[in-house]
């Protein structure tokens, strides 16, 4: 999909006339120009700009991937519940991101896989764990 120089700017949250100057300048990776107007590829959504060895770094929007959330069962938790009466007992699923918390239950809001490696645990020792792309903790309840 191809954009013109305003949208483009928009989309990287730059002044046209920066846009135009990075266009002159030949960073901006596969647009050009059809008589008076600029035709600018996306990449992900996104117009890529080059970046330069020289001057200052370039402040405009960059493309951020998603935030690795992993979920994993602690089992020495199920079995400290097993003798325990139904209000005293912990949660046993731990949803970590930037943070770690336990709940009791969770529901996946985007696609997610399992995966059981049992040659290489996580750090904290779990073989078994689900990954999510794209999942805000703090969109958990409680």
């Amino acid at each position: 999909m191809y954009v013109g120089t305003t949208e483009a700017a928009s989309l990287l949250e730059i002044s046209s006339s920066r846009m135009r100057q990075l266009l002159q300048k030949g960073r901006v990776r596969g647009a050009y120009k059809t008589g008076k107007f600029w035709l600018i590829p996306l990449y992900d959504g996104m117009p890529y700009v080059e970046k330069t060895k020289r001057g200052q770094k370039g402040t405009w929007k960059t493309i951020k991937k998603p935030q690795k959330t992993t979920i994993n069962i602690n089992t020495n938790i199920i079995r400290q519940n097993i003798k325990k009466s139904k209000t005293e007992r912990k949660p046993a699923i731990a949803v970590t991101s930037r943070e770690k918390r336990y709940v009791l239950e969770l529901e996946f809001p985007v696609p997610c896989k399992i995966i059981y490696y049992p040659d290489k645990p996580l750090a904290c020792g779990a073989r078994v764990w689900i990954e999510i792309l794209g999942f805000d903790l703090n969109s958990l309840a409680g």
